[in-house]
C-alpha cells in the first residue's frame, strides 16, 4: 500500500486530497495542531492524524518515518517552510508543494494583491512573470506572493521530484477562508436582493479542493519536477457564482446588478476582478489530469458543510464571524437596504 503524508491536512485542500487518496487504496496520514479540527468523516475513511506544528523539524522527521511515497505540503508559505521540508523531501517518492497564483504578475509588475488589479493579455500559464523572491512577512500584500516564489525555488532546486500548484481561489469543506459565504449568507439571512458591482462579470478563476487533489493523485503517479496550475475547468463570473449558490439553496433573490455610478463598495464580492484572471490549464491536462468537475458540480460540498456548520454541525469554528475584517464589508445589509429605501432599484 502506497502512502501519503499531508501536512496542513485538515483544511480544505487537504481534506479532498487526503479522501481521494484513501479511496484509491493509501495509507494517508494528515497533520495539523489541533485534533479537534480532524473532519470525523475522514478519520472514518481512514485517515490518521498527528498532531504537530509545520515549524517542528524533529516532529516532522518523525512524522514522515522511512519516507513517503507522497508528500503534500499545504502550509508551505516561506523559504524557511521549504527549507524545513528538505529533509522529507529527500525520502518522498513525490512531493506536492501547495503554492498560488498570487506569485504571478503582469507585465506592469502587478499581481492579485497589488493596489492596482492586474490585467493579464489572456489565460495565465506557468509560463508567465512572477514577483521577484522574498523574505519576511508573507501575511502582508507584498510579501504573500514574494515568500511563495522563493518557496518554490527553493523546493525545485533541491533537484527532486517536486510538483508545485498554483491554485486560484479556492473552494470546499473546510475552506480556512469560504469566500461563498457571501452569497450562503445572504441565503440563510432570506435577503430578497443580491448586490454585484460592475454588473456582476468579473472574473477570477475558482478552484475546487477536489480538482487539486485529483491534480496531487496525477503527479503523484508521475513524479517529477514541475509548475502546474490549479483551476476549475470553467471560469465563472461574479453574478454565475451568485446564481449558482442561490439555486442549489433554492432561494431567489432580485439581481441588482450595478454600474460605475453606484456606491464606492456596493456589491463588492470577492471574484469582482476588474480585467479577467484565468488559469491556462493545458500543462496538467497534458500530464493526465481529468478534473473531478466543474465549478457548480464541486462547489456544493462546501455549501452543504457551510449550512451544516450553522446549524451546530462540524466545522463550526471556521464559519466567519459577524466583525470578520473580510467578510464584513461584503456584508453591508445597511448599505443595501439604503440603497432600496432610496428607490434605485425596483
Amino acid at each position: 500500500m502506497s502512502r501519503a503524508l499531508i501536512l496542513g491536512g485538515t483544511g480544505a485542500i487537504g481534506q479532498a486530497t487526503a479522501h481521494r487518496l484513501l479511496a484509491a487504496g493509501w495509507d494517508v496520514d494528515v497533520t495539523g495542531r489541533n485534533a479537534a479540527n480532524m473532519p470525523a468523516a475522514l478519520e472514518a475513511a481512514g485517515g490518521r492524524f498527528v498532531q504537530l506544528s509545520r515549524d517542528e523539524p524533529e516532529r516532522l522527521a518523525t512524522a514522515s518515518g522511512d519516507g513517503a511515497d507522497l508528500l503534500v505540503d499545504c502550509v508551505c508559505f516561506t523559504p524557511a517552510d521549504a527549507e524545513r521540508l528538505l529533509p522529507l523531501v529527500r525520502d518522498a517518492g513525490s512531493t506536492v508543494m501547495i503554492s498560488s497564483k498570487a506569485v504571478y504578475v503582469d507585465a506592469a509588475g502587478n499581481h492579485s494583491n497589488s493596489p492596482t488589479p492586474p490585467a493579464f493579455p489572456g489565460r495565465i500559464a506557468e509560463t508567465q512573470s512572477t514577483m521577484t523572491p522574498g523574505r519576511g512577512d508573507y501575511t502582508t500584500r507584498e510579501g504573500y506572493g514574494a515568500n511563495k516564489v522563493a518557496a518554490e525555488q527553493i523546493l525545485l532546486d533541491s533537484g527532486w521530484p517536486v510538483t508545485v500548484l498554483r491554485p486560484s481561489k479556492v473552494h470546499g469543506a473546510g475552506a480556512a477562508r469560504p469566500r461563498e459565504w457571501v452569497f450562503v449568507k445572504r441565503v440563510l439571512d432570506r435577503r430578497p436582493a443580491v448586490f454585484l458591482a460592475n454588473r456582476g462579470a468579473g472574473v477570477d478563476h475558482t478552484t475546487a479542493a477536489a480538482n487539486v487533489a485529483a491534480l496531487v493523485e496525477t503527479a503523484a503517479r508521475r513524479p517529477g519536477r514541475r509548475i502546474l496550475n490549479s483551476a476549475d475547468p470553467d471560469a465563472p463570473s461574479g453574478l454565475e457564482i451568485a446564481r449558482t449558490i442561490a439555486s442549489q439553496l433554492g432561494h431567489d433573490w432580485e439581481e441588482i446588478l450595478l454600474g460605475a455610478d453606484a456606491p464606492e463598495g456596493l456589491g463588492a464580492n470577492p471574484w469582482d476582478a476588474p480585467h479577467p484572471i484565468v488559469l491556462d490549464m493545458t500543462a496538467a491536462v497534458t500530464l493526465g489530469y481529468s478534473p473531478v468537475g466543474s465549478y457548480a458540480t464541486t462547489v456544493a460540498g462546501e455549501v452543504e458543510w457551510l449550512v451544516g456548520a450553522v446549524a451546530g454541525g462540524e466545522g463550526r469554528a471556521k464559519v466567519p464571524l459577524a466583525d470578520d475584517p473580510f467578510f464584513a464589508p461584503l456584508l453591508d445589509y445597511a448599505a443595501e437596504d439604503r440603497y432600496l429605501a432610496a428607490g434605485h432599484a425596483h
